[in-house]
């Protein structure tokens, strides 16, 4: 899309002794589980995919969960459901917070653990209950999933990395176990257009950017989906928030025009509430990826 090309972003990167350090814990998480839940953010499905993940988890079972099913509206979720199903995929759609969606995520996770018990039965080994990993990208909504899954709040859920703790299984019914430490996908930005959509969802965790470069990629995200998708998009969600029409502006241009408009000329100030304007749902429901942008799933 090239949207992003020319926002040079102050990301702070993870060393790369904590990126080599966040997937060692991640593979042996990996290692003891048979299932793996892959939590994505809804508005931004695509960008919340690790290209490496499929490498890291084998032939192991993968159930796809879109969370923040709250912020995208029906006819976007149909239409990345029938993207989805025509690359062999079966997204599952949640609510964390609210549980909207968990009970079939546990039921799926249930399904994928028959054919293990089937695989030990044929050597003689008796069944056992199947051990099941949620993992993502910082901010995605693991914690809320889990906590959901097993029915209490056991794992803290805040807007920031977990704290490391020692291995906990939690049985969630006879037939399944749920490791109750999440496992955090490292970042490694070095697509800067994921990165935006990454900070401009609030998915990026620890890592500080610049919100102006982000609040102004923001606006021309959305003008380029208003043009190529307004179906899919509130119709002229900025001019009917904000009383003011970005038709004319590009997204920084936008920016600075709308500051003197509202607030005084702080653009600081409107980065700032465009963004949480956006990420409260106040704007509407809003995507920032739309299939028609990917032509096939990565493999």
């Amino acid at each position: 899309m090239g949207l992003t090309q020319n926002y040079k972003l102050n990301i702070i990167q993870w060393y790369p002794g904590h990126i080599a350090k966040a997937e060692k814990q991640l593979k042996e998480q990996l290692k003891l589980v048979d299932v793996v839940l892959e939590v994505r953010d809804a508005r931004i499905p695509i960008s919340t995919h690790h290209p490496q993940l499929f490498d890291w988890i084998g032939n192991k079972s993968r159930i796809l969960v879109l969370n923040r099913l709250d912020m995208i509206s029906p006819q976007v979720r149909q239409t990345w459901t029938n993207w989805f199903q025509e690359n062999n995929e079966v997204p599952y759609y949640t609510n964390a917070q609210q549980g909207q969606g968990v009970a079939a995520v546990a039921k799926a996770a249930q399904a994928a653990g028959v054919e293990l018990n089937q695989r030990r039965k044929s050597r003689g080994m008796l069944p056992r209950p199947v051990r099941a990993v949620v993992i993502g990208f910082p901010n995605v909504g693991k914690s809320a999933l889990i906590n959901r899954l097993l029915g209490k709040r056991v794992v803290e859920s805040a807007a920031r990395p977990g704290v490391t703790r020692s291995l906990r299984w939690v049985r969630i019914s006879d037939q399944l176990e749920l490791l109750d430490a999440p496992g955090v996908i490292p970042l490694k930005l070095q697509d800067q257009e994921a990165a935006v959509k990454l900070a401009i969802c609030d998915d990026i965790g620890n890592a500080s950017y610049d919100n102006q470069l982000i609040a102004s990629a923001f606006v021309d995200i959305i003008t380029y989906l208003e043009a190529v998708a307004a179906n899919l998009l509130p119709k002229n969600l900025l001019k009917t928030r904000y009383n003011f029409d970005p038709s004319d502006y590009t997204g920084e241009a936008y920016l600075h025009a709308l500051a003197e408009y509202r607030y005084n000329g702080d653009v600081e100030r409107t980065a700032c509430q465009l963004l949480t304007d956006f990420r409260k749902g106040l704007l509407g429901q809003i995507p920032l990826e739309i299939p028609a942008q990917f032509a096939s799933a990565e493999e």
